[in-house]
């Protein structure tokens, strides 16, 4: 079992590193297609997706991928034992103002639902190139050294943290959460939010934690992010790092999926943090 994990994370090696290339010489144009929520694609996003697909079409432990640019499954070995459902570029249209992007892969066993996740990775391009695994109760970084990733350090996060990223557009919060995150600033809290959230939430888990919010809204009930490509990935990863992540209420890998690409709302963050969210989404929500 853990060589066809071995597999996997030097598959996501070896895009992640012809990913940094094509970032330096990006075509960050819109194309002419859309993804599988509408969202208009930029050509950066599809070299990066095809880049990840053909690395993973290698490998005969992987069954079904799914990645959050395409409509739907691509079965690729029908005796495969994993299911890996990723982002590949999150945050691409912060390419073009020089800002961190990443991306996220979730390796699931047996169906692509929270409770069936195993591992989790994310990298992220910024000044240096850092991969972040999660896998069987550790959390370890690695940085991209002289052609390969080299181990760094564990991560865990602190009980209480002072960083604050805030998500989604404000004036489509609901006042609770408006009071909610207000009172987090006036509490000495500091605004770390880029648009990005590999970058965001990597922040997070490095320096002394805090909390990562992108709530449901006024005009998207469910929120924005996807389950499967970004919010369990992360909900492992914060579970494994000695935090939380949760809808608002619940545990975000005990949530159920209905479609590949389903959303929810989402908080990501130390224990102090969402034990208040969890305080005031209770009384609300």
């Amino acid at each position: 079992m853990y060589k066809d994990i071995e597999d996997i994370i030097n598959s996501i090696k070896d895009s992640s590193i012809t990913i940094k290339d094509i970032i330096n010489e990006a075509d960050t144009a819109k194309s002419s297609s859309t993804n599988s929520t509408g969202d208009i694609q930029l050509k950066l996003d599809i070299r990066c997706d095809e880049i990840i697909e053909k690395n993973f079409s290698k490998l005969s432990c992987i069954k079904q991928i799914v990645s959050e640019e395409q409509e739907n499954i691509v079965k690729i070995n029908t005796n495969g034992n994993y299911l890996i459902a990723y982002d590949p570029l999150d945050g691409s249209s912060l390419v073009d103002v020089n800002l961190s992007v990443g991306s996220i892969y979730g390796i699931y066993e047996d169906s692509f639902s929270g409770k069936n996740i195993i591992a989790s990775i994310y990298v992220v391009f910024g000044p240096r190139v850092e991969m972040v695994i999660a896998y069987k109760n550790t959390l370890k970084m690695y940085r991209l050294l002289n052609g390969d990733f080299k181990y760094v350090q564990d991560i865990k996060l602190n009980q209480k943290g002072n960083l604050m990223a805030p998500g989604s557009t404000q004036a489509m919060w609901f006042d609770f959460h408006k009071k909610m995150i207000d009172d987090f600033f006036k509490d000495g809290y500091r605004l770390r939010y880029s648009g990005g959230m590999v970058p965001d939430l990597h922040q997070i888990l490095l320096k002394s934690g805090g909390l990562f919010s992108y709530p449901a809204t006024k005009d998207l009930s469910k929120g924005k992010l996807r389950q499967l490509f970004e919010v369990f990935p992360y909900a492992l990863i914060f579970k494994i790092a000695g935090g939380g992540a949760i809808d608002g209420k619940n545990n975000l890998l005990d949530i159920t999926t209905t479609h590949i690409h389903d959303t929810t709302a989402c908080f990501f963050g130390s224990n102090y943090e969402i034990d208040i969210v969890k305080k005031v989404y209770k009384d609300e929500r």
